[in-house]
This record gives structure tokens, sequence and C-alpha cells, in this order.
């Protein structure tokens, strides 16, 4: 035993490649089987796993009332230090549970997923370590991975990767609340959307999400407490970022994202967080890296207790799933449903809401709510409902959102209207004409 927490223990500030990533996950799962679980949720092209580490008083499987929270780096395979800085966040949350207080409330509160590479394959592809763009960005196939999923904007027609496929599955399989996805290149928190059309404000070169507030929010969490992000400046003088923040369609337009497609498919808020200028730095600057970023991690990790969480049921207490519970005002266009469990998880800040829940075939159901900061407490406000009509057997019920563009149905919607206006305002003068 002491071995083995030697073993998981000694990570070193270099740059571990698939059989050494592997190797030491495993030894940390050895070493503290109790508050971990670790799996592969799928292969990459070349056969690698994607090997996923759970950290969690109830590693292996969901827990009512406990919030699911998720890391991804290495999404592009030449982007390097969050695959790194994920690895040296497991060592760090292993060695502190049981030891530092806050630590421990923190995995005996909340069930964390940390995924260290999304694509291995292009890790490994890049032979020299280059600060700027080299071809293991991209998966064995060529293919972008955060160019890949669905977009809720356009009909992107991708090519979906293993990688992606697996990503997709595990997102639909758990129930995550809040996730980051770890890049290079930049130094800035962006946030969603990262597509856009009118409907969303594009032509004024931002894309706002009904949780807009919110996902600012997590976005200058991560940038206040990293070292230098939230001073906005960038990595050159011509990119400059306000509080060390961004709109992701504000930056650029980016279709067929990771974090959009966490949003509105998987009711999962996700940030893009840009940490290192250089994309595959010296070796011997990660420990700086860590230094600068592991107070924000872990800040980050405690908003998935914001807002408010709860049960829906029926007569016989019973779960309701895929009862919709949103907060009024707040529209999804794929709307936020609650799991087998009849559970659900709003982020919100603190405030008072109105959250609406509606069982198909009955009543809505509003309650109001105040909301508090209860990040330090981990754990978000509970409010459950129970629909006293209802019984068991409308628990069968599916509802899934369609995988197409659905802000493309708004678009098409709005701009059918046109024609019929500029029509009705032609025809005085086409009956003066006619006269």
């Amino acid at each position: 035993i002491l071995c083995l927490v030697s073993v998981a223990a000694a990570l070193d500030f270099k740059y571990h490649h698939a059989e050494e990533l592997e190797q030491y996950l495993k030894g940390v799962h050895a070493a503290y089987p109790s508050f971990t679980h670790l799996h592969s949720i799928g292969r990459s092209v070349e056969g690698r796993d994607l090997w996923v580490l759970v950290l969690g008083k109830f590693p292996t499987h969901h827990k009512i009332g406990i919030p699911e929270f998720k890391y991804v780096a290495n999404m592009h395979g030449d982007e390097t230090v969050g695959r790194e800085l994920l690895l040296h966040l497991i060592d760090f949350l292993v060695n502190s549970y049981g030891r530092d207080p806050v630590i421990t409330r923190l995995l005996n509160n909340t069930r964390i997923h940390i995924m260290p590479t999304m694509n291995p394959d292009g890790f490994e592809a890049t032979k020299v370590p280059d600060c700027y763009y080299t071809r293991g960005r991209y998966n064995k196939n060529g293919e972008d991975l955060n160019r890949n999923f669905p977009d809720a904007f356009e009909n992107n027609s991708a090519n979906i990767q293993p990688e992606t496929r697996a990503v997709m599955d595990w997102i639909k399989n758990e129930t995550f609340v809040l996730s980051a996805n770890l890049h290079g290149g930049a130094l800035v928190a962006s946030y969603t959307f990262d597509n856009g059309n009118p409907v969303t404000g594009s032509l004024k070169g931002y894309s706002r999400s009904p949780d807009d507030d919110v996902f600012i929010h997590l976005a200058r969490t991560y940038s206040s407490n990293h070292a230098s992000m939230y001073q906005g400046t960038g990595c050159d003088n011509r990119q400059t970022f306000p509080e060390g923040i961004t709109n992701g369609y504000s930056w650029y337009q980016l279709e067929g994202g990771m974090q959009d497609y966490n949003y509105v498919w998987g009711q999962c808020f996700e940030i893009t967080l840009e940490l290192s200028c250089c994309k595959y730095p010296p070796a011997d600057q990660l420990e700086k890296f860590w230094r600068d970023n592991k107070v924000a991690l872990i800040e980050y990790i405690k908003q998935v207790h914001l807002g408010v969480k709860g049960q829906v049921t029926d007569k016989n207490g019973n779960p309701i799933p895929n009862t919709i519970v949103e907060a009024e005002g707040r529209p999804h266009v794929c709307p936020y449903r609650t799991n087998e469990q009849g559970e659900y998880f709003l982020l919100l800040l603190p405030g008072t809401y109105v959250i609406n829940a509606t069982v198909p075939g009955f009543k809505s159901m509003l309650k109001t709510v105040e909301i508090l900061d209860n990040t330090g407490n981990f754990s978000a406000l509970k409010q459950d409902f129970s629909f006293p009509e209802a019984s068991d057997q409308i628990r069968s019920r599916a509802a899934s959102c369609p995988q197409t563009p659905l802000y493309q149905e708004l678009t098409r919607a709005s701009a059918a209207v046109k024609p019929t206006v500029h029509i009705l305002a032609l025809l005085p003068v086409m009956l003066v004409i006619f006269k």
C-alpha cells in the first residue's frame, strides 16, 4: 500500500505521454480506491483509451443531490498545458482529501470527472513542441474536434469522430451541471455562445444565451482567481480581453463547438479556458502554470453549487423523469428536463426567481425561490416539486431534443414574417397606382 501511495504521489512537472499518463491514473486509483473511479469512455481513432478519473464520496455512480462536474483537456492535441494541469489537480485533490477540510467537503458534495486528454492521438503526433499551430491539433483523421459537434445554429454536416461520439455519449449518460474545457494559444476565459445569428444578437457582435449573466460570472470566477488572466492583457498588444473574459462569438465565430453543445443538448454550463499563450511550452514552465491556475481550478469547481436543485415526484413519491424545469424568463430552445431520478439542477446567481415545473398532461407548478450564494456551503438551494395527481404511469414518456440547428428555426420564422409586412406596406401604393 505504501508503494502504491508513493507511486501515486510521484508526479513530476513534465509531459506525460500515453503510457505514463495511463500508469499514473491507474496508480492513483489503486492507492485511493474508496474515493476514485477510473474508466475509459471510449477510444481514439488509433485505439487509445479516453481515460476519465472520477473523484468523490460516491465515485462509481450518481448520488441524488450531488451535482456532476467535469474538466476536459487536450482537445486539440498540440495544446498541452491543460493536460498536465489536470494531472496535478488530481494529485492535489487525492493528497488533500481527509486533510484539507475545504477539499474534503468539496469531494464529499461533488462528483468530479477529470479527462486529461480528449485527443491522445494528436498529442502523440506532435513530435516537435511548438508555440503555434501544428498538425497535432487534429485527431488522426485530420478533424478538429472542437468543430465536430452538432451545432445549434447551422447544419454543419460534421462527420462525427470517435472521440466526439464518446464525449457526446458521456454527456448523455451523466447529469453534468458544470464543465470547462482547457485549451492553449491565448489567455482568456471564453463563454457561450460560440456561434450565433440575429436571434442571439450576432448583428451586434455578441451571441447572448438565456443565462448570459451566469456565464459571465463563471468566466470571471476563473479569471479573477488566476494569477494574471484577470488583467486582460492577452498575449500581444493587439488582443486584449477586459477582465480576462470574452463572449465566444465576440472573439471569433466557431461552428460545432463543444461548449455550445454542452449547454444546448447536455444541460451543462461549459466555458473554454485558454491557459497559455504558447500552445506547447517547455516542460520547465509547467510548475509555474500550475501555481497560476491552482486556485482558479478549485474555485471554479465550487460554482457547480450555484442556484437551485431538487427532485420532481408523483403522488407516491416516485421520481418523474423528463419533467421540464426552468426559471421563468430563461427558456432554453431545448428545454431543461429532469433525469431518470427526477432531478434537476439550475445554475442561477443570487436573487429571486420563479421556477416552473411542467409534467406533460398536467398543470404547471410554479414556486418562487430566494437564492443565496451557497457555493461556500457546497449545496445549492433545494426545492422539490410533488405532483399529487401524477402517477408512475407517465414515467415512460421519453423526451429528447432533436439533433438539428434549433436556432435556425427561430431565424426562419422571424424571416418569414418580413415579406408579409412588406406586402402589407405596398398595398396602399398599389391601390393608388391602379386608381
